[in-house]
């Protein structure tokens, strides 16, 4: 069956971005699975949904066929298969190539390819047509995705931030060789050495011959005579580990920053996964941004518009003051120059200033006489 992103995000089929991201934010904060009560399966779907129904091009082509390699597809006229799930007999790729599908976990999760876990088809058909002739690969272990939130002077100034992140670390004893120290190598009898094993499919396209990693060693071909007691041979625990993650000037909002070997940690010969830190903008108390620039509402009374005046303003480095032209409309936009956001590429944004003239909603007799004069003069 196809999975419902929407319903997976509790939102309509005519949702806006704002709503899916809204959506999105909310339960992922809810099903984090560092954090108590947390569902790492639901988490996952959460991301899964987000990743397809936030592209545009993603959106389109599951609103209209519904899930890659899992939506249902029928036999046409034509005789050919027909993949708009209009008509016809139920297909699925997923029950024809059950056990050899991709992972599903998204881009952020955990790889199948080289790792023993699941099939992948690039493997089936190459191994098909190289005649059996394999390639051994470097593994990587799982990458992490963290949604970090930083506020409007983090991005004028750029930023340090700190976090801390359960995850696989390198056991200390071992230094991730899975064995305790000083313990000699020996041969695996699983894979006699090659580090690699052979598995055989059936589908209804025939049989497929698959080299995966071998379980026993984990690719490298020999394990430790004797197993690390800290990690038990895995050459990896996991703990909780202090990140520091350098925010560039500039920086938008759901743009991400890549750590190289900063996620899950690989041990026993494998490559540490990457972390990924997606940023989200909070809202300011009386700062907007749009775009690069910054907007202000400053209010005004009806003497200051008329008269003219200087006002204090908030920027995203201090206050300064502001001088309000005499005669100034409502809505009339004062702009500071360079008072914006910096550009990763160079230059920078302005700050824009919203003039708003309040009207008095009370009046004391002496004052409503004196408008009474104004308004006499045709003011």
């Amino acid at each position: 069956m196809s999975k419902d992103y929407y319903k997976i995000l509790g939102i309509s089929n005519n949702a806006s971005k704002e709503e899916i991201k809204r959506a999105y934010r909310a339960l992922a904060h809810k099903y984090h699975p560092d954090k108590a009560g947390g569902d790492e399966k639901r988490f996952k779907e959460i991301n899964e949904a987000y990743q397809v129904l936030s592209n545009d091009q993603k959106k389109a082509q599951y609103d209209q066929f519904g899930d890659i390699f899992s939506g249902q597809a029928g036999r046409g006229a034509s005789g050919g298969w027909d993949f708009s799930g209009q008509s016809g007999p139920a297909f699925s790729w997923e029950d024809l190539f059950r056990g050899f599908g991709s992972s599903g976990q998204g881009p952020f999760q955990y790889e199948t390819r080289g790792s023993g876990e699941g099939w992948d088809f690039g493997d089936i058909f190459g191994d098909v047509f190289s005649r059996g002739q394999t390639k051994k690969q470097r593994r990587k272990a799982q990458d992490i995705l963290v949604d970090l939130e930083i506020g409007l002077e983090d991005i004028y100034k750029g930023a340090k931030k700190e976090i801390k992140l359960q995850k696989l670390v390198v056991c200390s004893k071992c230094k991730g060789s899975g064995g305790e120290p000083g313990s000699p190598m020996k041969k695996c009898s699983t894979c006699k050495g090659r580090g690699q094993i052979q598995q055989t499919q059936r589908t209804i396209l025939g049989s497929f011959s698959k080299i995966t990693t071998c379980p026993e060693c984990q690719g490298d071909g020999e394990i430790p005579e004797k197993t690390c007691a800290k990690c038990r041979g895995k050459g990896v625990i996991r703990d909780v580990e202090k990140i520091n993650i350098n925010i560039p000037a500039g920086i938008d909002d759901n743009q991400i920053i890549k750590l190289e070997g900063q996620g899950q940690a690989g041990g026993r010969g494998k490559l540490s996964g990457d972390l990924y830190i997606r940023i989200h903008i909070k809202e300011h108390k009386d700062l907007t941004k749009k775009g690069d620039d910054i907007y202000y509402n400053a209010n005004i009374s009806f003497t200051q518009a008329a008269l003219g005046d200087k006002i204090e303003i908030p920027t995203l480095e201090k206050k300064i003051k502001l001088k309000i032209p005499a005669g100034i409309q409502f809505g009339k936009l004062l702009r500071i120059k360079g008072g914006g956001l910096p550009r990763l590429g160079g230059g920078r944004g302005d700050q824009l200033v919203r003039i708003q003239v309040e009207t008095p909603k009370k009046l004391s007799q002496k004052a409503k006489n004196l408008f009474k004069q104004l308004r006499d003069e045709g003011i």
